[in-house]
């Protein structure tokens, strides 16, 4: 009966001369670009200061993703060549999201926006590039977690495994894991070991199950969900950096508890993407509490400062708030569609 809830697929490292990993991170990142263009006319943003600021936010995710991942695991490393190596594996997701928005802040401050502002109009697109991206690691067999007995449990069912496995569909995989563990998968079932002194043999089992716990999965289903929770707050007036504190929120719990399903280095019982999480989720619980016990004056009576009430049919969507865009070098005028634009021009922001 166990075996009727296992799910899997034959896992592919290459569809040709691509690797769908990587594919799946260049249409996440795309896709999340086109979102973020497509909410920041909302919020005044001029889509060439938006280009800029995600191409900052490309160079800071790549820095940060591998960066963080080294970071928290420079045992492994012998170099600071091997370092580098970013193409053979080895990213940290929650870094590269850190590393984005440390490397796109100054762009922001530099074209005056204000960083909730920005990140509103970025929290869409990051569901939707999380979710894309992780159809890539689904592909290849990414992220696989502890043995589960758990209905929809993930079975090998064919193809060459990434890294730390090895082995073949014939013998099987091995992984060796953190805390001298190891994990071996066949297309029978999944076992969690204390390994032997080689790394690789089982001398204890730990946990068993015809399966394993796919945690990209998991993810996927996370980010859908989250993707359109956000496209149904988006809708609704509220306060600026409610958004993306939502999306903080949610898609820190969830990661918060599916790393518990996967073993991985952890410091005081917690991985390092968990403690990550756990302290934007407290800092943005704080800012919501705040914004409950001191609402803006809009608020208390029903409306948020330029959201103008509910659109009605046939109107655009206005903006979120009543930012004034910069302008640019030479004009004397505010851009059109501004906040000062003259009445009557309902475009929510330059270029739009």
């Amino acid at each position: 009966m166990e075996l009727l809830g296992v799910i899997g697929w034959p896992v592919l490292d290459r569809i040709g001369p691509v690797s769908p990993h990587g594919l799946g991170i260049a249409l996440g990142y795309l896709g999340g670009s086109w979102w973020m263009l497509r909410e920041g006319r909302k919020r005044g943003l001029n889509e060439d200061h938006v280009g800029t600021i995600l191409l900052w936010a490309l160079v800071g995710a790549i820095f940060g993703a591998r960066f963080f991942y080294v970071l928290g695991h420079l045992e492994d490393f012998e170099s600071f060549v091997d370092m580098l190596k970013i193409w053979e594996g080895g990213i940290s997701l929650i870094g590269g999201i850190a590393g984005a928005v440390f490397f796109a802040y100054p762009v922001m401050r530099r074209y005056g926006y204000r960083f909730p502002q920005v990140m509103d109009s970025a929290a869409i697109g990051l569901a939707f590039g999380i979710m894309i991206g992780r159809i890539g690691d689904l592909v290849i067999g990414d992220h696989l977690g502890k043995p589960t007995l758990f209905p929809g449990a993930w079975g090998y069912r064919g193809g060459e495994l990434p890294g730390p496995w090895t082995g073949s569909e014939a013998t099987g995989w091995v992984a060796p894991l953190e805390g001298g563990l190891v994990e071996q998968i066949t297309r029978e079932s999944a076992t969690l070991c204390r390994a032997t002194p080689d790394g690789f043999g089982c001398a204890e089992v730990i946990a068993q199950g015809p399966g394993v716990h796919q945690t990209a999965l998991y993810d996927f289903v996370i980010a859908l969900g989250l993707f359109f929770l956000l496209r149904w707050l988006s809708k609704l007036p509220r306060r600026e950096g409610v958004l993306i504190m939502s999306f903080a929120i949610a898609y820190g719990t969830g990661r918060v508890i599916t790393d518990f399903l996967r073993v991985d280095k952890t410091y005081f019982g917690l991985t390092g993407s968990q403690l990550t999480a756990i302290g934007v989720i407290v800092i943005s619980v704080f800012t919501l509490w705040r914004y409950w016990r001191n609402p803006l004056p809009e608020q208390a009576a029903g409306q948020l400062p330029g959201e103008g009430g509910a659109t009605t049919v046939g109107q655009p969507e206005r903006p979120t708030t009543d930012f004034e865009p910069p302008r640019e070098p030479g004009m004397t005028e505010p851009p059109p569609g501004s906040a000062s634009s003259e009445p009557g021009d309902t475009a929510p922001g330059p270029h739009d």
